[in-house]
């Protein structure tokens, strides 16, 4: 499950054990008092470390903190300093998103407009963000936390197996409002409202999957990426392969280290539109 960091207590760690939840994922962010600030987050770094406390202490050690590379005023010092709370807490799971900027929000619509306010003029340039990126997958190998997916680290055992499902294509069902779900030929979602969910708002947009573009776009996230043939997409493969963005290891193809930088660009080879 996920969890807010805050939200937790020593009685809610026990219950979800006894309910047997095995897993939590605490959306940390930043472990900067300043960067939270601005992200209307009210939890500190001392606050995510008591959070930790209290699961291992309830005896739920799979735990995966998530951070975002990118945030208004973020530093590379400010980052290192992000890192370095991962290697006091022990996390064996980690997520690291870079930031998007959807422009339908306000920072991204103040961003397109050249403006300063919701820490717009203090978002990390690309390449700072792309350097945070770099630094945090260098310093999450040196504590044994390797990375096993685009965004996601762990030590071995404590990979996602939830995501996991996804990014091999295994069928998976979504209860609840908003949920998605694929039995290996088909995906469907549920209503958007938990009104409309609980009034019989299932199976809708239901449509057939595309078994060879997910079969790339979604392996190729994996560091294992992907084997077998890669007929209907040799062309543009093998441009990928000339420029660096692909390899082929042990007969397996994957993303190279700048391929990971330029996914969204590979990816677009197989579905038509970036993702």
């Amino acid at each position: 499950m996920e969890a807010a960091p805050g939200s937790i207590t020593a009685e809610k760690a026990e219950a979800w054990r006894r309910a047997g939840i095995n897993r939590v994922s605490l959306g940390v962010q930043s472990f900067i008092a300043r960067e939270l600030a601005r992200t209307g987050r009210k939890h500190t770094a001392e606050t995510v470390v008591s959070d930790v406390a209290m699961l291992r202490a309830a005896g739920i050690e799979s735990i995966n903190i998530d951070l975002i590379a990118g945030l208004p005023g973020q530093t590379a010092g400010s980052w290192s300093e992000s890192l370095d709370w991962l290697d006091r807490i022990g996390a064996p799971h980690a997520s690291v998103y870079m930031l998007e900027v959807d422009d339908d929000s306000r920072l991204g619509h103040e961003i397109l407009l050249g403006g300063k306010r919701y820490g717009a003029s203090d978002v990390p340039s690309d390449d700072a963000i792309a350097d945070f990126y770099e630094l945090a997958v260098e310093r999450l190998a040196s504590m044994g936390v390797r990375r096993y997916e685009i965004s996601n680290f762990a030590r071995p055992g404590f990979e996602s197996r939830h995501n996991l499902k996804y990014w091999r294509r295994e069928p998976y069902l979504g209860f609840g409002a908003d949920a998605h779900s694929f039995d290996g030929e088909w995906r469907w979602s549920n209503a958007e409202s938990a009104a409309d969910y609980v009034a019989g708002g299932v199976l809708r947009d239901r449509a057939r999957a595309d078994a060879i573009g997910e079969r790339f776009y979604l392996g190729l996230r994996l560091m294992e990426g992907i084997e077998g043939e890669w007929s209907p997409f040799e062309e543009g493969i093998e441009r990928f392969l000339r420029e660096g963005l692909l390899e082929v290891v042990g007969g397996r193809l994957k993303l190279t280290s700048r391929g990971v930088m330029l996914s969204n660009e590979v990816f677009a080879e197989f579905v038509g539109v970036v993702v």
